[in-house]
């Protein structure tokens, strides 16, 4: 039984050296011997360690790369990744619910809170007319104080006909879904949302603390309370490295 990262590898195993190299970096990472923000050994030292050819030492980091685990930068190496968060397509949740189930800690940057004029997007999620004043929210979601997403949501109109909107500061201090449910005795029952990729540009970069061209993946969710009536138009942007959507399914007939 291997009792550490750098034993010998099973030459004579049916498994593929790479393979073999990955999985005992992945277990390495698992076990917390190489935590998130730190470098794996660099690709010569793999070679030198385990005796193999610069092919499959790549190789093998190129798998973990693609499961989400490291990220190589020119002149740093290979960089562990935290956790990705993993968020069933099927369930209704707050992020702040979200976050708390998995045992983070979510906290809220609020940039900004106020009437907007409705845009086309949003105006047809509402059923308004274009150009009407709305409420709009513009949030940085953090998990373990760390960026994982920016979410920019719009409250229907008809809820706050008699209401005055979140202040920027109850935004900062909690959850949105909670003050609808505290201050408008509204609960989400369901949503509509489409899901998708895109990069992001510079300002959205600075804000998620990550590269500039980076991957993010996009949701944009039209919620309603149990009869049907539109609650939230929210567009949300996730970071791909800390956050990834499940989706499962029974057998086909």
């Amino acid at each position: 039984m291997t009792k550490h990262w750098y034993d010998p590898l099973t030459k004579s195993s049916p498994l593929p050296l790479w393979f073999q190299l990955a999985e005992r970096l992945r277990n390495a990472i698992a076990d917390g011997l190489f935590k998130p923000g730190e470098a794996l050994p660099s690709e010569a030292k793999l070679n030198e360690t385990f005796g193999i050819s610069r092919a499959t030492s790549r190789a093998g980091l190129d798998a973990l790369e693609q499961e989400g685990l490291i990220i190589r930068q020119s002149g740093k190496g290979s960089i562990v990744l935290s956790t990705r968060v993993d968020q069933p397509v099927n369930e209704m949740l707050g992020f702040a619910d979200d976050m708390q189930r998995r045992g983070l800690k979510p906290s809220y940057e609020t940039l900004s809170a106020g009437r907007v004029r409705a845009t086309p997007e949003v105006a047809e999620a509402f059923g308004v007319r274009l150009g009407t004043q709305i409420f709009q929210s513009r949030r940085l979601l953090m998990a373990d104080e760390v960026p994982i997403g920016l979410a920019v949501s719009w409250l229907s109109p008809t809820l706050l006909k008699s209401r005055k909107p979140p202040s920027k500061q109850e935004l900062q201090e909690g959850s949105l879904y909670a003050w609808l449910g505290e201050h408008c005795d509204v609960r989400i029952a369901g949503a509509k949302e489409f899901i998708e990729a895109a990069i992001v540009d510079e300002e959205m970069a600075a804000e998620l603390e990550v590269a500039k061209g980076s991957a993010v993946l996009i949701v944009r969710r039209r919620s309603h309370d149990k009869d049907g009536s539109p609650v939230e138009y929210v567009v949300l942007h996730f970071r791909s490295d800390r956050y990834r959507f499940q989706l499962e399914s029974g057998a086909g007939t």
